[in-house]
């Protein structure tokens, strides 16, 4: 229910928005008619002072994602995390049948597929016209390796929750729990061991699949993949016969919920070696594991028709489930801020921003005074032209890997600012800009590799909505991301909802970095976030 009305609050907040941007172009329209319509007119900038402290992110939502992360990400500042995932998989179709009378199935090969984010290079060619690709996506040295295994697992995702009155999808949390009370057992993950590899690399080029003519003994291509974890699977005591083939005309198979509970899907654990490693996003949609066997003829021992395969797709709940090592941390004080901000994606830390210093509703004399400035009643004495919040990295603390976006969204409705709806650098071939509302980490000499120096975030429109519209002044998330396209504003619920952040942005959740940033209550007064106004006023 929860879900549905937060849906429905995201569809009333979508429909308003057009309203009022009509509204506010009509308001912006007669203000400009009245100050710019000759050179009786000034402009100007003012600073406001904000509050900002820290937030401890507890764990959140972390099943049915559009993608997963998997490995270990070592941050130098916050430590380690390793994340594991642990999924459901179905058949192509049910009441399958593989063979005829006296015939039986011989299984050949298992291959587990997992394709990365990857695009080719135009123009490279590392040999036989095979072209070099980019790989999208992996944090951290792709050139540290990780322990990867996968498991059978025991442990039976259901579909709704149990402790639910209406019927509620079961929601499974980053640390392994389906409640405050509730952890996955590890045993029950850990079941049959399929495969281990302890020194496993990513694999960071084409795959090229190929056959041995039986007439020449030539080898020739059959299929170009780009680049994936491919592996092939173990079958312990005929693991794989046992699991499907043999079920043939049997319950197990016949419809989803027997095979869900028959066959409880896989479990893909890592695990860091040597206190390293590399953590990469999967979109689990693109893998399978893919059973190559023939049929045999009992009668005479010999092979009926040629190889044939099954392909089990990850389809059902899939969940992303974490260790983490990281210091410890704490909230910060609401009333008169910290001296650091530490944001850090997945169950990390993310800071408050208090404009105003307002109250729990958002009012206070500073907020009054600051629009009194702007408009008297019906009469706007000043023009917002531009409205900016800057955030400056501590370079003394961060040590590279720092993301290149940041987010900011309205805590009391967990929906994005109105800014973000109407940033014009969008377009049908960059959708994930919004480089004017959200601008990308500034770093020295605009190298891309460079140390980090500021964030800047544009909130013109939601100031001008505070002063024309008499929006309320609500406290604002500012979290890591690692895009910041439509689909990574969906909000994910936290365990802990009884906090003053009760939803994040899956972007947050599906970026592993971090980084520390100046807070309002640093001796550093040139370095402190604070509010800067640009705007015009007439002259008097």
């Amino acid at each position: 229910m929860k879900n549905i009305k937060n849906i429905i609050k995201n569809i009333a907040f979508l429909a308003v928005l057009t309203t009022a941007i009509i509204a506010c172009e009509n308001d912006f329209a007669s203000v400009g008619s009245d100050i710019i319509g000759g050179d009786n007119f000034n402009t100007a900038n003012e600073t406001f002072p904000i509050i900002t402290h820290n937030k401890r992110i507890t764990p959140l939502q972390s099943s049915n994602l559009p993608n997963y992360l998997l490995g270990y990400f070592n941050d130098p500042v916050y430590g380690g995390s390793t994340a594991n995932i642990v999924s459901q998989m179905s058949l192509p179709l049910f009441d399958p049948v593989f063979t005829g009378e006296n015939q039986s199935v011989v299984v050949d090969s298992i291959i587990f597929t997992l394709p990365y984010f990857s695009d080719a290079i135009p123009g490279t060619n590392i040999g036989n016209n095979i072209p070099e690709f980019s790989i999208d996506s992996i944090f951290g040295d792709p050139n540290n390796p990780i322990r990867l295994s996968i498991h059978e697992n025991n442990f039976f995702l259901r579909d709704f929750d149990p402790n639910s009155d209406q019927g509620n999808d079961q929601i499974y949390f980053s640390n392994g729990s389906t409640s405050e009370t509730d952890i996955i057992p590890q045993s029950l993950l850990e079941g049959e061991l399929l495969f281990q590899n302890n020194n496993f690399f990513p694999n960071l080029r084409q795959i090229t699949l190929t056959e041995v003519d039986q007439d020449t003994g030539e080898i020739f291509v059959t299929q170009r993949l780009t680049p994936a974890i491919r592996v092939r699977l173990d079958n312990p005591n005929s693991f794989w016969e046992d699991l499907i083939f043999n079920r043939e005309g049997q319950p197990e198979l016949s419809n989803r919920n027997n095979f869900n509970d028959h066959f409880r899907g896989i479990y893909i654990k890592a695990e860091p070696v040597n206190d390293n490693g590399s953590m990469t996003l999967f979109d689990l949609s693109n893998g399978n594991i893919t059973i190559f066997y023939t049929v045999q003829d009992n009668s005479n021992n010999t092979t009926q028709g040629s190889p044939e395969s099954l392909i089990l797709s990850f389809t059902g709940n899939t969940v992303n489930i974490f260790n983490n090592d990281f210091i410890p941390l704490a909230d910060g004080d609401p009333q008169n801020g910290d001296d650091r901000l530490f944001l850090k994606g997945g169950e990390g830390s993310m800071a408050i921003i208090n404009l105003f210093n307002g109250d729990e509703n958002g009012d206070s004399s500073e907020f009054e005074n600051f629009k009194n400035s702007f408009i008297d009643g019906t009469n706007i004495k000043r023009l917002v032209n531009e409205a900016f919040l800057d955030f400056h990295v501590d370079q003394s603390i961060v040590q590279g890997e720092e993301p290149d976006r940041v987010y900011i969204y309205d805590l009391n409705n967990n929906i994005p600012l109105i800014d973000y709806f109407l940033d014009q650098s969008v377009t049908v071939d960059s959708p994930e800009a919004r480089n004017i509302h959200l601008r990308p980490l500034t770093r020295v000499d605009n190298d891309p590799n460079g140390e980090g120096l500021t964030y800047r975030i544009r909130i013109t429109d939601h100031i001008n909505n505070l002063i024309l519209r008499d929006s309320t002044n609500v406290k604002l998330g500012l979290v890591v991301a690692g895009n910041v396209d439509s689909g990574s504003v969906l909000d994910l619920p936290l365990l802990d909802e009884n906090q003053i952040a009760e939803r994040v942005p899956i972007g947050t959740f599906l970026s592993p970095r971090g980084t520390v940033l100046i807070g309002n209550n640093t001796n550093d007064v040139s370095r402190r976030p604070v509010l800067r106004v640009f705007f015009t006023e007439p002259n008097n």
